[in-house]
């Protein structure tokens, strides 16, 4: 949907890909003054150049096998850094008006989680200046200031999302239009189902499911800053021709609304996720007794690892099977612990590992007032011979757990049994 009334403020932002040379650059540079000649009030956040926070990790990394988090957080700014820098001279030898910001400069204020900061606040004065002025203000994306001691912090992976959203909501933007190297969500990945199909428009919570089952499309965070200050949120590609007429540039794009902002019949199905980095830990010979899952999970929450999936069959003969899984990237630091503080203090004999796992997961608000949609997958399913491990729900999503061998199978038979081939 293209929106018919005229905005007056917007903000950009551009990833790592948009920014991956200085030829992209001169294209994100014709794109933003493209956007200035018709909008009177511009922000762009910048991401670093693709490869660069790798690079800078590395750096890091070659010192220390485990390097100080705060002092890490001064090295991968740096990237965000040279990219806005680059921009604004490329958007001044095109003769605009143009200034650069680091997020400490802002001041977008954070907690002090190093490497994994949550926003607190942001004091935008400057940019409400620059903007009166009539400037482009570019601004570093993925960091911000710690509020105690001042210090550089960063966001994590995909925080050039979150540090747009936050600016928008904080400016009262009209829209904030993330540029990445795809034009939009689609039904699924498209890698996968060719047949898959760009959203004209999706609801927050389901981009929120869908970002949290394994869509890369955003980082989970954004999604919930939009939804929780209602930023109209738009993905668009950065790899189109810059010259591209505006509603030309919008039509190609997936809108993120809320849901009562959502002005069609609402398909019961809008989306496939899938997954492949997760991993499944199981303990057999559990005591069925209450605070039994605490002291399980506990110790896996102190190591500050995420668990998705969670299973504890009912018990027989006072002993029960609990199984969950976490990301498949701390397998090793999740059974470690478990090893170390937990298996001898329940009175568990072992536990298994299985990484030859996914996930895959149906999404749709339409759910909520339709039945039979989750026999209906477990029907598809079963009839391509593909056995369910786990099985998870909510309102809006059914996620299961399968082989791994299996995902791209289960994905293209979901996507053609529910209809998402269809515009």
């Amino acid at each position: 949907m293209v929106r018919k009334e005229i905005m007056k403020r917007l903000v950009h932002k551009y990833g790592g890909t948009s920014l991956a040379s200085i030829a992209r650059i001169k294209k994100v540079a014709d794109r933003v003054a493209k956007w200035r000649d018709s909008v009177p009030e511009v922000v762009v956040v910048v991401s670093a150049m693709a490869g660069e926070t790798n690079r800078l990790i590395d750096l890091g990394e070659s010192l220390s096998e485990n390097p100080n988090r705060r002092a890490m957080d001064q090295v991968v700014a740096s990237g965000e850094q040279v990219s806005a820098g680059l921009l604004t001279i490329a958007l001044m030898d095109l003769g605009y008006d143009a200034i650069s910001y680091c997020g400490w400069q802002v001041k977008m204020i954070t907690d002090g989680n190093h490497g994994k900061a949550r926003i607190l606040k942001i004091e935008n004065n400057r940019l409400e200046e620059d903007l009166g002025k009539g400037r482009i203000v570019v601004v570093t994306g993925f960091q911000g200031v710690t509020e105690k001691s001042e210090a550089i912090s960063t966001l994590g992976r995909g925080g050039s999302d979150t540090s747009a959203v936050a600016l928008a909501a904080s400016l009262n933007a009209d829209e904030c239009l993330i540029y990445t190297d795809v034009d939009g969500v689609y039904t699924t990945d498209p890698r996968i189902e060719p047949e898959a199909r760009r959203l004209n428009e999706i609801t927050f919570e389901e981009m929120l499911e869908m970002s949290s089952l394994g869509s890369k499309v955003l980082q989970i965070r954004s999604v919930e800053f939009g939804g929780k200050y209602k930023v109209r949120t738009r993905v668009l590609s950065s790899l189109k021709d810059p010259k591209l007429s505006i509603k030309d540039e919008l039509s190609c794009s997936t809108l993120i609304i809320q849901e009562e902002d959502r002005n069609m019949e609402e398909a019961l199905i809008s989306g496939i996720a899938c997954n492949r980095d997760e991993a499944k830990i199981t303990i057999p010979g559990v005591p069925d007794t209450p605070g039994i899952a605490h002291k399980i999970l506990g110790p896996i929450a102190e190591a500050n690892i995420d668990v998705d999936m969670i299973i504890q069959n009912a018990g027989i003969d006072g002993l029960t099977d609990f199984s969950f899984t976490v990301p498949r990237i701390d397998l090793t630091r999740a059974t470690e612990r478990l090893e170390k503080k937990v298996i001898d203090e329940i009175g568990a004999k072992t536990l298994h590992t299985d990484k030859n796992i996914c996930k895959v997961s149906i999404i749709g608000i339409g759910m909520r007032s339709s039945v039979g949609v989750a026999s209906k997958m477990f029907e598809v399913l079963s009839k391509e011979g593909i056995n369910i491990k786990m099985i998870s729900t909510s309102e809006i999503k059914i996620s299961v757990v399968l082989e791994d061998k299996y995902m791209e199978l289960a994905v293209r038979t979901l996507h053609a049994a529910f209809g998402l081939r269809e515009a």
